[in-house]
């Protein structure tokens, strides 16, 4: 398992900058960000390493050689999807079934536009090959395995340089033989492709998302593969000999070997982790119902948290492609510091979602950037410090910034400064709009939602997100600009199983799913005893898919260990209608009800950081360092605003706004008429005076 001394670092490979949190085994945590490097971000990941070694006053390898623990996410399968940059794919499939892929459901996304295209599936046709085989839904074998079949496609597949093949049989997952066989050929026949088989991935019902997120599994398999082999590679040459965890699009770690086996369970590796992080922070507040939001270089993602835990979905999609391992309910749009601010055809100020990315990055890098983007808006409207930015690191350029944005204003009739404003208030409106699409549009509120605020321009625009919604109340971490980085370090293994039994509630065979919840429990402790979990730190829970019968949609519920054991549903079934009711606004406790999946979520607990204690603070005005000429959003002026050293603010310090409270690597931007507090973990709270 993992050792209980030395160093423990997190790590988050953005689009943007490559994230990291020191957590010594004494002393305080040390937050790091460097720009990330797309052509190989390990030299960007190796770049940060190498700060942290400096500022422990030791080289990289005898670093190294004291780093227990390393909990990495990234972005690289996500942008490989979304990039197009994938492996080439070849798809194993029932014959009359090849066109599934492309069929989706038939389902128009955007039903009032006639010329709304679905993506181009991710396996052209011509590598979609049918094989004759069937067994129906109970696992009954109708047609044999054809392996002549598979042996033709899988040379016609060696022939065009397939990278990857995904199995995908119809009904598999009620009977995975014909999967496990053609598989096996698979990797006989091409043994440097990396395979994958539906059963082993996603054994449930509903042919297109098994499909799909097989076909996303094969695509990115091998990109992940890759990244990791270079990355333990370097890590294992430099000294390092603790223990590497990759971060799940679930919210919980993994060993390589995991992730490379299901790469696209890392489709949504580093976003996951802002939830985790926000959960911690916010129950030092008592706060159990919150929403996590991150605004990065690149994209802003919003995660609403219920009860202390982060919302699932199992219906997700990663750029428009269905996707069925759970994964929490991220909602992600492109809007980020580096987001381009353009004009449509009909004249109107857009911003987003293209972004300027590590490279060039925004005008005001000085890095060959010419486009405006959110960033340069904000410094040119004051919000940052040009000597300031990435602790000094990296100096912007005023002048570039107002070049970039000159022509987009001449363009509007505005000035330069109401062009920059404009771009803020646009870029803050679609922000809003992303929040309400996972609270007003699911029948929440968010007024009565704390904002956890994240990414390094989170805390410069969350006060003009809060102004948008209503929000009067919003938590910046010291950490927020790493957020995601401390959230891996709070993070436990986890894996999702999962196993279809259709069954009426009311004729449940007990013995099936005692035999289908012991099955789940047993891969599930096998998953974490090959990961060096102890059987003391091991947990299993439950849960079920249960739907009225007709219905389409389920609603997952727990199912409790003493409620399985019995087989006892009519807990659930209270769950169900209870859960429906708060939903869709009502239930029907008469209507018989049906089983669709049974659950499992296997965790290994991991030791947790500690917050740190702040130290005391004084009077905030004793750390006052002068004033700057700012933008007021409220006012739509430009006024004198307080600056104050963000990192001498200790624990129990306050200030009133308009004020700028400057850190290394981000600004709190305080409007006129709100309040800050710094909590006992030098975390900032902000609530209208």
């Amino acid at each position: 398992m993992i050792a209980k001394s030395g160093y423990r670092i997190g790590a988050d490979v953005g689009g943007t900058f490559t994230d990291f949190l020191l957590q010594p085994a004494l002393g305080r945590p040390r937050a790091v960000k460097v720009p990330t490097t797309p052509p190989d971000p390990t030299d960007g990941f190796f770049a940060g390493l190498a700060e942290m070694a400096t500022g422990e006053g030791r080289s990289l390898g005898e670093f190294l050689a004291e780093v227990e623990l390393i909990v990495h996410g990234t972005t690289i399968t996500t942008n490989a999807v979304l990039t197009g940059d994938v492996a080439r794919v070849g798809l194993l499939t029932t014959r009359g079934f090849r066109d599934a892929l492309a069929m989706r459901r038939g389902i128009r996304e955007a039903q009032y536009d006639n010329r709304y295209r679905a993506p181009e599936p991710l396996v052209p046709r011509w590598l979609r090959l049918p094989v004759t085989e069937r067994v129906d839904a109970t696992g009954a074998v109708v047609a044999p395995l054809d392996d002549r079949d598979v042996e033709d496609a899988l040379a016609r597949f060696a022939a065009v340089g397939v990278e990857a093949v995904a199995v995908c049989f119809l009904h598999a997952w009620a009977n995975p033989a014909h999967e496990v066989t053609a598989a096996r050929l698979a990797t006989a026949a091409l043994p440097g492709a990396y395979v994958t088989r539906s059963s082993a991935i996603l054994p449930q019902i509903r042919f297109t998302e098994r499909v799909s997120t097989t076909v996303l599994n094969a695509a990115v398999g091998p990109v992940l593969a890759r990244y990791l082999e270079r990355l333990t590679t370097r890590l294992a040459l430099t000294g390092f000999r603790g223990t590497l965890l990759v971060m799940q699009s679930n919210g919980g770690v993994a060993a390589p070997a995991t992730a490379r086996a299901a790469a696209a369970s890392t489709l949504l590796s580093g976003p996951a982790a802002a939830p985790t992080a926000g959960t911690a922070y916010a129950a030092t507040h008592g706060l159990r119902d919150f929403l996590t939001v991150d605004m990065g270089g690149t994209s802003f993602d919003v995660c609403l948290v219920r009860d202390g835990a982060a919302m699932l979905t199992s219906e997700g999609r990663i750029g428009r492609y269905p996707f069925g391992l759970p994964m929490l309910a991220i909602h992600t749009i492109g809007a980020g510091g580096g987001s381009i601010a353009w004009i449509d055809d009909g004249g109107l100020l857009r911003v987003g979602p293209r972004s300027a990315g590590a490279a060039p990055g925004p005008a005001c890098y000085g890095r060959g950037g010419s486009a405006p983007t959110c960033t340069d808006a904000d410094l040119l409207l004051g919000l940052l410090d040009p000597a300031g930015f990435l602790g000094g690191r990296l100096r912007l350029d005023p002048g570039a910034a107002r070049a970039a944005v000159e022509g987009l204003a001449a363009r509007l009739g505005l000035g330069v400064e109401a062009a920059a404003a404009g771009i803020v208030e646009v870029i803050d409106a679609n922000m809003a709009a992303g929040i309400r699409h996972v609270t007003v549009e699911r029948g929440h509120d968010p007024r009565a939602l704390p904002l956890v605020v994240a990414g390094g321009a989170g805390p410069v625009h969350a006060a003009g997100i809060a102004h948008e919604l209503g929000i009067t109340r919003i938590l910046v971490p010291r950490d927020s600009s790493i957020f995601c980085a401390a959230g891996m370090l709070f993070a436990d293994l986890r894996h999702d199983l999962v196993q279809t039994l259709v069954v009426p509630v009311d004729g449940l065979d007990a013995d099936r799913l005692r035999g289908v919840c012991a099955a789940l429990a047993r891969d599930g402790h096998a998953a974490l005893a090959g990961e060096g979990v102890p059987a003391a730190r091991r947990a299993l829970a439950l849960a079920c898919d249960v739907r009225y019968v007709g219905q389409y949609h389920e609603i997952t519920v727990p199912l409790l260990a003493e409620e399985a054991d019995a087989a006892d549903l009519s807990g659930v079934a209270k769950r169900f209608h209870e859960a429906h009711d708060r939903l869709y606004g009502y239930a029907l406790p008469d209507t018989p009800l049906e089983l669709v999946n049974v659950r499992g979520v296997a965790t290994g607990l991991v030791d947790k950081p500690r917050l740190p204690e702040a130290p005391a603070g004084g009077a905030a005005r004793t750390l006052r360092r002068g004033r700057r000429r700012a933008w007021l959003a409220a006012e739509r002026a430009f006024g004198e605003v307080d600056l104050y050293d963000g990192l001498g603010l200790g624990a129990g310090a306050r200030l009133a706004g308009p004020a700028l409270v400057e850190l290394p690597l981000t600004t709190v931007v305080v409007p006129p008429e709100w309040r800050l507090e710094t909590d006992r973990h030098g975390s900032f709270v902000l609530e209208p005076a």
